[in-house]
């Protein structure tokens, strides 16, 4: 098959009723795909896919528009150049679609109608049907929730991105604690608050809806926080369901997505996926994606995975590729992701478990760190995969929302002056270090600016003396 066409994918279009497949090649009047065998001989009259285009949303644009019953088709996007070979082990899929590793395969290539589309974003929640009275009693407002980014995602059916601070009452007894929410609906219909604690680790030894897990089960989600495999989860007593399952990173509390719920993106920051990264994606597993773009413009790579908790794709940093990889790729500067964890930070030695959740990119605080100059301050730390450095918070970043810090307001202008090198007008004649929290030159600071200034005006006679008079 000619070379240019490798960049182009194709559509297999299967009936309702049917378990063949067959290559679209047009649309018919009256809506209907044209269609022929998935063999090399007709390639010519394959329909064929700009990967990096838009025929496809084109497509299926106007197959919606004309055609009275969309249902009844399915479509599947494949390589041109494997077209025949995924045409047979989709069929093969069909015959029994209700098992793990043949539902991976189908939902790997299958391409969702426009409606499929609609329905899944119309299905947010009516804010007339929050009971905030139930929030406030846990001190919880509208307000908190706009601020920490929580509400959008709350009524779309997801936990809040953050930890909120929450105040229960029992009798005598107050419970303040930090826990993510969402809303759940109970069977009579009614809006319902689910309170998301913190757990000291995630339960492992136990059953998780009828799950059993392995040593390796529990080595994957202990180190990567994702299973690494599509699991059977019985929700009802009798019925198997295909989930993906990862660790809540904030909680430790263990999350089951149902795998028809997660479509396995065709293209992640800009790399278009192929079908065995896509199907390896579908079936739990990580993949190793170079080249990728970050908001900034920066190129970077890692690996990619399907994560339960976050309902989409996520990038993992704590996994290094194999070493003919690092081989292939290894470069003069760190890649996206790869900071250097310290064993001191700022002259504070970190304990193994700062360091760890440091590399598992999570938020440690540490108190008494040097600047510059030797003065203490005190900050939340965490890793900043895009700039590949450490950051400093003067708020927990995973709690609130935070603006970057180095390190309180308070000690704004000490910092400044011992670390960055920077003056002011008060402190420009100020040999010593600033104190914390310093902003002006103490009493003995202020006597040593005088003294200097005079000695400097004698040494240039023709330079008038001017008034070094303090107001009392």
């Amino acid at each position: 098959m000619d070379e240019k066409l490798n960049n182009k994918d194709v559509l297999l279009v299967k009936e309702k009723d049917s378990d063949k497949l067959k290559v679209v090649s047009g649309i018919e009047k009256d809506g209907q795909p044209k269609s022929v065998e998935p063999q090399k001989e007709n390639d010519s009259q394959f329909l064929r896919i700009d990967k990096s285009g838009n025929a496809l949303d084109n497509f299926m644009s106007n197959f919606q528009r004309q055609y009275k019953d969309p249902t009844h088709f399915q479509f599947f996007k494949v390589p041109i150049e494997k077209v025949s070979e995924i045409a047979i082990k989709l069929q093969e899929a069909f015959k029994k679609p209700d098992e793990p590793a043949n539902k991976a395969t189908i939902d790997a290539h299958k391409v969702e109608s426009p409606t499929q589309g609609k329905k899944q974003s119309s299905n947010t929640i009516d804010e007339n049907r929050i009971d905030w009275s139930q929030l406030e009693r846990l001190g919880v407002t509208r307000d908190t929730l706009e601020q920490t980014k929580s509400l959008n995602a709350m009524l779309n059916w997801q936990k809040s991105p953050v930890l909120i601070p929450i105040v229960a009452k029992f009798e005598d007894t107050t419970l303040r604690t930090d826990a993510r929410l969402s809303f759940r609906e109970m069977p009579d219909g009614k809006l319902t608050l689910a309170i998301h604690a913190i757990r000291k680790e995630p339960e492992l030894d136990r059953p998780y809806f009828g799950i059993r897990f392995t040593d390796e089960d529990k080595n994957n989600l202990q180190t990567t926080g994702n299973l690494g495999r599509i699991a059977n989860a019985e929700f009802k007593q009798g019925e198997k369901t295909p989930v993906f399952i990862s660790v809540d990173r904030l909680t430790y509390e263990l999350v089951a997505v149902r795998t028809d719920k997660l479509r396995i993106p065709d293209n992640i920051k800009g790399v278009n996926l192929d079908g065995e990264q896509k199907q390896q994606l579908a079936e739990g597993k990580s993949v190793y994606l170079e080249g990728m773009t970050s908001k900034n413009g920066k190129e970077f790579s890692s690996y990619v995975q399907v994560n339960a908790d976050k309902k989409g794709i996520e990038f993992r940093f704590d996994q290094q590729p194999n070493q003919s990889q690092q081989n292939e790729h290894r470069q003069e500067q760190p890649q996206y992701g790869e900071v250097r964890i310290p064993k001191t930070l700022l002259g504070v030695e970190l304990s193994e478990k700062q360091r760890t959740n440091l590399q598992e990119r999570q938020t440690i605080y540490v108190s008494g760190m040097k600047d510059g100059q030797g003065q203490d301050f005190n900050a939340y730390v965490k890793v900043d995969n895009e700039n590949s450095k450490l950051a400093f918070f003067k708020w927990n970043p995973d709690k609130s929302k935070a603006k970057e810090i180095t390190p309180d307001n308070a000690s704004k202008t000490q910092v400044e002056v011992n670390s960055e090198g920077k003056t002011n007008e008060a402190t420009k004649k100020v040999d010593e270090p600033l104190k914390k929290n310093q902003t002006q030159p103490t009493e003995k600071q202020a006597e040593k600016q005088e003294t200097k200034q005079a000695e400097e005006n004698k040494q240039e006679p023709g330079k008038q003396e001017k008034s070094k008079g303090r107001k009392m």
